[in-house]
């Protein structure tokens, strides 16, 4: 057997993993790169940079591996001749596989530098590491059966598995397999992320997801991966208001209000309210104000206080007649408003109210809730994002589209993915805290989408706190640690 030997780290610096940068379509890629091209830079010496720069993570990684490259007639076969080239001038026994002859003058330049032998696809025996230079993230239709076939088989039995920019067989901008789902050890994204590596379906199958930068500018980029907040400690000025006053409203199920109640004060709110009527639940603590309310004029009146920073309607709330008065109280109010759960259900009802609203709405909605939302609205999108954005637009509002692939979109373009989110959130009650968490940034500093992209953060954060199997209020008691780590020093 071959021994592996790993590399000085200290000689490793091209690639990262860059959690707040941008995530392009093909077509945003291809302006990006054109307009490196602009600057004198050739197509050449750009797939060089990023062949290398993958190589590294490669030799990083796999260290003396025996290696197996699969090539494909595109530039993303030219990124894999660079890289075996790469590769076999550090020593590694390098295979190269090519599907077809290079189509690209790039791409034969590359095959033309590399110095190893080159063996015909499908001719080529199973390695102990392989790397899918094949089609990279420009496909969008499936790969011919026998190709595939051969393709699988070849990803199946190697020990470790790379892709270059994106696995062969999905499409980038949808973000959904064109073949059979394929399993990748890492991915190795190419200037920036693609839609297809952090939303679902595909996202699952990237395994480790690394970002080699080729100097592609994307600071106007509209779209971006979830980075962890850097959060402003209250000053020496601060009270209980300036922090921020979150009231919920209560409806048939108490229990999910207080959930809301308990993330609020956990996400750093500096005063808590349940507005309801008649007597507050027997578990209610002491540090949660209760504001007794009888019928719709009192809960209107407990809403027109000025210090409220942030309404949430929707926790427990319930669909009868009561929740519908409920929530048109709750749209009325001068303050900000985030409708979920059961709200939601009930919104469709009340689009006009949302029009021309002074202050901001946020909604919450997870995929059946969004379906009740949303109709026919961005049915064409291309993806999850796309179809966030859509619904934020119509309806003039923030939307955090909930689940493993959750995405918060303003009705101004702009989109943060939080992709990859702990599994073990999937428990009831989840929702609730995610809503006064939410609630409670809002209240603080009255920026939607920077309060929306902060909550997501903090509620992935504290559900790795938690650690598996933890209950929604466990999660909510999380949520002082998670804020800890987002604290400016």
């Amino acid at each position: 057997m071959t021994a592996i030997v790993s590399p000085p780290r200290s000689s490793l610096a091209l690639a990262v993993a860059d959690r707040g940068s941008a995530v392009l379509t093909v077509a945003e890629m291809v302006v990006a790169e054109q307009a490196i091209f602009d600057t004198g830079v050739s197509v050449d010496a750009l797939m060089q940079r990023a062949g290398e720069g993958a190589g590294q993570m490669i030799w990083r990684i796999g260290g003396t591996t025996p290696t197996l490259v699969l090539c494909g007639p595109g530039n993303n076969g030219g990124d894999g001749y660079v890289i075996a080239e790469f590769l076999r001038a550090k020593g590694v026994r390098v295979t190269v596989a090519a599907l077809s002859e290079p189509r690209t003058d790039a791409a034969r330049h590359a095959r033309a530098r590399f110095g190893g032998k080159t063996t015909m696809f499908d001719e080529v025996e199973p390695a102990t590491q392989v790397v899918d230079c094949l089609f990279g993230s420009g496909l969008t239709r499936p790969l011919d059966g026998a190709v595939w076939h051969r393709f699988a088989e070849l990803v199946g039995q190697a020990r470790r598995s790379f892709a270059i920019d994106l696995p062969s067989g999905a499409d980038a901008d949808r973000a959904v397999w064109l073949n059979e789902p394929l399993r990748f050890d890492h991915v190795l994204a190419l200037g920036a992320w693609k839609y297809a590596h952090l939303l679902e379906p595909v996202a699952s199958d990237c395994g480790a997801l690394s970002l080699i930068e080729i100097g592609v500018d994307t600071e106007a980029a509209r779209v971006r991966r979830i980075a962890r907040p850097s959060i402003v400690a209250p000053d020496a000025r601060s009270h209980k208001y300036r922090r921020g006053l979150v009231a919920v409203l209560v409806g048939a199920m108490p229990g999910a209000a207080l959930l809301a109640a308990h993330a609020a004060q956990g996400a750093g709110a500096g005063y808590v309210k349940l507005i309801g009527a008649g007597d507050p639940p027997p578990q209610l603590p002491a540090d949660i104000v209760w504001q007794r309310t009888d019928g719709a004029g009192s809960v209107a009146e407990a809403l027109q206080d000025s210090r409220i920073g942030t309404v949430v309607v929707g926790p427990g709330l319930g669909r009868d007649n009561q929740a519908r008065v409920l929530l048109e109280t709750a749209l009325a109010c001068p303050h900000p408003l985030i409708v979920d759960a059961d709200a939601l259900h009930l919104l469709p009802g009340y689009f006009a109210s949302l029009k021309g609203r002074g202050a901001p709405v946020l909604l919450t909605p997870h995929q059946g809730e969004f379906d009740v939302l949303a109709g026919e609205t961005g049915a064409d999108a291309i993806n999850k994002v796309a179809r966030a954005e859509a619904l934020a637009r119509t309806l003039d509002t923030f939307v955090l589209y909930k689940g493993a692939d959750t995405v918060i979109a303003a009705p101004d373009g702009r989109a943060v993915i939080a992709d990859r989110r702990y599994s073990w959130l999937s428990v009831a009650g989840t929702g609730d805290v995610l809503a006064g968490c939410m609630a409670a940034r809002l209240a603080g500093h009255a920026q939607p989408f920077d309060a929306m992209t902060e909550a997501g953060w903090l509620h992935d954060r504290a559900a790795h706190i938690a650690g598996p199997a933890f209950s929604a209020l466990q999660l909510a008691n999380a949520l002082p640690q998670a804020l800890e780590t987002c604290l400016e020093r």
